[in-house]
């Protein structure tokens, strides 16, 4: 009789079947961390992070809760400025710019680096003007009706909404909700899209097709993913950073979080090279 397989082998299973070949084209290195810290009220709350976001690749950051991941995902499109006490600290170059010099434009930044958060959040506007709405603020307003259907079309929801798109959003399921606000971020055509866990709020089949919508984005866009789902990452991600958190040992024993290992997914789940990360992946820990 055959063993049931552990979590260990399940993860690592699904890493190496949706292992992407390696084609031996050069991918540019859209986003460039170098030793980048976040602090809140001058307590960082995740330091020393370093690794390099290629284009038109997923990549995943994982980890247990309060290790960092989002705080790091924010910092991507000056999220944290948002936030008075907030400060990053370190070079985060975005195609080789600072994203946090102050002479680059926060609102345009944010156009070509689109987010999409954990809940859905469409906007109490009919379906069309969900889109519309991004499209008019960024003044793309030219050939509106067709850009509207372009993304829409990308992501996957044309074909449910077609026949109504002046009635509210707030009438589409969740799933399709989540699908609408991926359409209005890449509506405006950034170069990159985040992504703060997108289907932690929805039902299996919702998340299958968020998935399978992200394996066909990826051929347009490069995307950032925050996921507590370690077989989501295994599944969709090229590259996976794994977070942890860690007692700093000063004067006040703080925790933050640390990345322990940034590496191609399938190595991440089948070969880790920090014991840490086994750990995880494997349940030991968090």
């Amino acid at each position: 009789m055959n063993e049931p397989q552990t979590t260990e082998t399940k993860l690592a299973e699904i890493a190496l079947a949706n292992a992407t070949p390696e084609s031996g084209i050069a991918h540019e290195v859209v986003y460039d961390l170098k030793d980048v810290s976040v602090s809140y009220g001058g307590v960082t709350a995740v330091g020393g992070v370093t690794l390099g976001v290629r284009e038109k690749e997923v990549t995943a950051l994982i980890g247990p809760s309060g290790c960092g991941k989002t705080t790091i995902l924010r910092s991507l499109n000056r999220m944290n400025d948002l936030i008075p006490s907030c400060k990053v600290h370190g070079e985060l170059l975005f195609h080789g710019d600072e994203v946090n010099s102050p002479s680059v434009d926060a609102v345009e930044l944010r156009r070509r680096i689109g987010m999409v958060f954990q809940k859905p959040n469409p906007f109490p506007k009919s379906i069309y003007d969900n889109i519309a709405f991004a499209l008019r603020i960024h003044g793309m307003k030219d050939d509106l009706d067709g850009r509207v259907e372009r993304a829409l079309q990308q992501a996957a929801l044309w074909d449910e909404v077609k026949s109504r798109l002046k009635k509210t959003a707030l009438g589409l399921s969740g799933g399709q909700q989540q699908r609408l606000c991926i359409a209005r971020a890449i509506a405006v055509e950034p170069d990159v899209i985040l992504m703060d866990e997108p289907a932690s709020a929805l039902d299996p089949v919702s998340t299958a097709r968020i998935e399978d919508l992200m394996h066909d984005l990826k051929n347009e866009y490069t995307i950032v993913i925050v996921t507590h789902n370690m077989q989501q990452a295994a599944r969709i991600a090229d590259m996976t950073a794994f977070f942890s958190v860690e007692t700093v040992s000063d004067e006040s024993d703080h925790r933050q979080g640390v990345l322990v290992e940034y590496d191609q997914t399938s190595k991440i789940f089948t070969n880790p090279a920090d014991k840490r990360t086994e750990d995880y992946v494997t349940g030991r820990f968090g």
